[in-house]
């Protein structure tokens, strides 16, 4: 027996404090609720459970993104809407003014409708936003730059499939729809090679292209012979007000009965193969006879002639079978360049004449708005609004007033319809998808969520069983300690 150390008291000590460790740890995971409330706990569940909590993170994160991101689509998709029903209308008024009921007056009033319709529609394009973040007005969608010569090109816009990188092509000449203007009995001193005749039922017509006559559109094809083409021209001529009568060397030519104001001729050509200095002969007199007119000549004109420079460092080398087309249009020529895969870039080219420039379309990846829509880098939703002012849907210059303005109006506001169509159709579409990426999210947060559940969150019923079962270890321990400190009082007997 003895006094100084108390071996059984050590013994009964060392595992009352384990037993009170235990019951220490059964009680913090307990109180609150995980297992693992230390690194010590479970290293490797620790480390485990901290990354899964980041994704869970991010991907509730991620679903509120696609929850501001359906805004955006919400917001733009009701203005686009509002630009909708105005270009129903602005259809609707070009209709009123396509019939001949109504007088110029008339027209005048249609007309300051229209302007004030386009006025509105660039008005929202410019000031619809989310944020303070301008949605409709280009900012949102693929930022192009042009090399700084090529000031005569506007108006770029390309698809979703253009790929990032410089795209490069030749602009030999540009489109000639100009009239030239000469003094009295100019007409004899015109090269008439090219023009159409009222005898001639044999000879093809030397050109595909298309005159206007006040207005009024005439197509003029090679099929026809010089005396379809005449017939053509005169038919027109009558519809838009002017009459074609024989003159002139070999050829014929239009006298203006509009007296006092003239008739405003323009030719606008697509697809020559050659006679460029060509042209049609057009008198506009002012009732005093020809002699005293104002003799106008206007040249059979031109598409311009670009050419895609497939050559390094180009972009084209990608698109070797991108091909060119050209539609006509008052303030130019709307040159398009399209390959496979939607691929497809278009722009304005102003009408000029001689150059001999190489143009270069820096397409970017600034612009689009990028939604983050995962918990992890680069999981976005890029989304991309063209503009949708009047000048980018091609509507700014409609003039219902002139003689066949309203027709022209009318085309040129169904192709804007369907423009803003397919732009509403795009945001419809990232609506959608931006709606199934959140239902994804929330799914995927869901089940990462129960897996860090099972890492770190203690079973309740477990950890109460160790805990009453270490409660009661700890409580005999104490009776044990209690009795082991009372050992040493038994040599007492012995000296007594």
């Amino acid at each position: 027996m003895k006094i100084n150390h108390n071996i059984s008291a050590v013994v009964s000590n060392k595992h009352l404090l384990r037993t009170e460790d235990n019951l220490r740890a059964s009680m913090e995971r307990l109180s609150s609720g995980l297992k693992v409330n230390h690194a010590k706990d479970n290293p490797s569940g620790f480390a485990i459970s901290n990354k899964m909590q980041s994704q869970i993170n991010g991907l509730d994160r991620a679903s509120q993104n696609s929850l501001d991101g359906t805004s955006v689509m919400e917001i733009a998709d009701g203005a686009l809407g509002e630009i909708h029903d105005m270009l129903q209308r602005m259809r609707e008024l070009s209709v009123q003014a396509a019939n001949d009921t109504n007088t110029v007056s008339d027209r005048r009033s249609i007309q300051t409708e229209l302007d004030q319709i386009k006025s509105e529609i660039s008005r929202i394009s410019e000031t619809t936003e989310f944020n303070t973040k301008s949605l409709l007005n280009g900012s949102l969608n693929t930022q192009v730059y042009p090399n700084r010569e090529a000031d005569y090109v506007e108006r770029i816009q390309v698809s979703d499939n253009v790929e990032v990188g410089k795209y490069s092509f030749s602009i030999a000449k540009t489109a000639t729809p100009k009239a030239e203007t000469s003094g009295a009995g100019a007409r004899a001193d015109m090269p008439l090679s090219g023009l159409p005749s009222a005898t001639d039922t044999t000879t093809k017509y030397d050109f595909n292209g298309i005159l206007k006559i006040n207005g009024v559109s005439c197509t003029l094809t090679k099929e026809m012979t010089k005396a379809e083409a005449y017939e053509a021209i005169r038919n027109t001529a009558e519809i838009a007000g002017a009459n074609l009568e024989a003159g002139g060397v070999n050829g014929d030519y239009i006298t203006s009965q509009m007296y006092g104001s003239g008739a405003r001729l323009e030719v606008v050509t697509i697809n020559l193969d050659g006679g460029e200095d060509n042209f049609l002969g057009f008198s506009d007199c002012d009732g005093h006879g020809t002699e005293d007119g104002h003799q106008v000549h206007i040249g059979i004109g031109r598409d311009p002639v670009v050419t895609i420079d497939t050559a390094d460092p180009s972009a084209f080398k990608d698109h070797p079978n991108a091909t060119v087309t050209y539609s006509g249009n008052d303030s130019g020529s709307i040159v398009t360049i399209t390959d496979t895969n939607d691929f497809k870039i278009s722009f304005l080219l102003k009408d000029g004449g001689e150059v001999s420039d190489k143009v270069t379309l820096d397409v970017t990846d600034k612009g689009p708005m990028d939604l983050q829509i995962g918990a992890n880098e680069n999981q976005i939703l890029s989304v991309k609004i063209p503009p949708t002012d009047a000048k980018s849907l091609y509507i700014d210059d409609l003039n219902v007033v002139e003689v066949g303005g309203a027709d022209r109006a009318i085309a040129s506001i169904d192709s804007a319809i369907t423009r803003v169509s397919e732009i509403r159709s795009k945001i419809g579409a990232y609506s959608n998808r931006l709606e199934y990426a959140r239902t994804s999210l929330d799914a995927t947060s869901e089940n990462v969520t129960s897996a860090l559940s099972r890492i770190k969150d203690t079973d309740m019923a477990k950890e109460m069983t160790e805990y009453t079962k270490d409660n009661v270890i700890a409580q005999a321990g104490t009776s044990a300690l209690s009795q082991a400190n009372e050992l040493p009082q038994m040599a007492l007997q012995l000296l007594q």
